[in-house]
């Protein structure tokens, strides 16, 4: 007979090497995703019961390949929770991906997107989109501060719309925001950049998030000056794990408004032409996001629940958990002359 001592060692060993095992897959994981591997168990979220929905075509997508930003806006809804960022090939072989399953369209964001690289990956993304892929319309939203004269020369001619965030004319209420850094004047980055899309031949947008600090603002002669084709007017947005919650980055309760304040704000910038609202229940569901796995993010339930990496399961199943509300997509104007070939634009 075995000792009874020898037998609880022997279990005690297996146990250990079961643990090792475990864990070295986890950090095998990650490194998985640079060859096209499964993204989904990087985060260690397990897989979750797929949504029984209508087939989605991605037609237009949100890809937020870095969470990193040298902003710290106090509302901001999707932080830095990590640093990855994928490799430029398998950014790009994802990118395809979404082009075969019928992506007409990619936005680039972050983060700061211009960061990485000192935006030479940005670049090489939206260069690679335009001219491989052959996609109608690229776009990319910044906060304006990294961006440089130089990437217009070398990228721009690619790039179809560059949105620029403000949420004020009054560089105090910026920096109460945390739009800022350092002693650098967020609206001086803001005209240059509209001088250089003017310059290089790019659609100029502006996105503005309405909150607690700017609800009383009057941004109508700026903008109209500003002329830019879109201006996307959001409400302060909560999502937990973000900006709310015991495990976010930010806390951004105080800059919540109602729907009555977002309203009059709206109403008090009705003659504005460019003006594009967007409410909470707007924005919430009728976007495609991807993070810097390539996980679409189901934003419905107020947090960002991911699917698994559509480079591990390709984009037909994964966008069955993206929460994507093709109808209220429609309804807010998602679909709408995108391509600045076709906007018919004096420069």
């Amino acid at each position: 007979m075995v000792p009874v001592m020898f037998l609880r060692f022997w279990t005690a060993i297996k146990s250990m090497i079961s643990s090792l095992i475990s864990n070295f897959h986890l950090r095998s994981d990650e490194r998985s995703i640079v060859r096209g591997g499964r993204a989904s168990s990087v985060s260690g979220i397990p897989d979750t019961k797929q949504k029984e929905r209508p087939a989605t075509t991605p037609t237009s997508v949100n890809y937020h390949f870095t969470r990193k930003c040298n902003y710290k806006c106090g509302f901001c809804f999707h932080t830095a929770k990590t640093s990855f960022v994928l490799p430029l090939d398998v950014a790009m072989k994802g990118l395809t991906l979404l082009k075969e399953a019928g992506m007409e369209k990619i936005n680039f964001s972050g983060g700061e997107p211009f960061l990485h690289e000192k935006g030479d990956f940005l670049g090489r993304l939206v260069q690679f989109c335009k001219v491989d892929l052959q996609l109608p319309s690229v776009s990319v939203v910044s906060n304006g501060s990294m961006i440089k004269e130089n990437w217009f020369r070398k990228y721009g001619e690619h790039l179809d719309i560059l949105a620029v965030s403000c949420d004020s004319f009054n560089e105090d209420t910026n920096k109460l925001i945390g739009r800022t850094q350092g002693r650098k004047s967020h609206l001086d980055n803001l005209y240059r950049v509209r001088d250089w899309c003017r310059q290089y031949k790019v659609a100029f947008k502006i996105n503005s998030v309405i909150n607690t600090f700017n609800i009383d603002e009057d941004m109508a002669e700026q903008i109209t000056q500003l002329n830019p084709v879109r201006w996307k007017v959001f409400q302060c947005l909560l999502i937990f794990g973000e900006n709310a919650g015991e495990d976010a980055l930010r806390e951004a309760e105080r800059f919540v408004i109602s729907p009555e304040q977002f309203q009059d704000f709206l109403d008090r910038h009705s003659s504005v032409t460019s003006l594009v609202p967007e409410s909470n229940q707007k924005m919430r569901d009728s976007y495609l996001i991807l993070d810097e796995y390539m996980r679409f993010l189901d934003c419905t339930g107020g947090r960002k629940d991911p699917s698994k990496s559509i480079l591990d399961v390709g984009v037909g199943e994964a966008i069955c958990f993206s929460g994507f509300d093709e109808k209220m997509f429609l309804k807010r104007g998602g679909k709408y002359v995108w391509s600045k070939a076709d906007m018919g634009l004096e420069w």
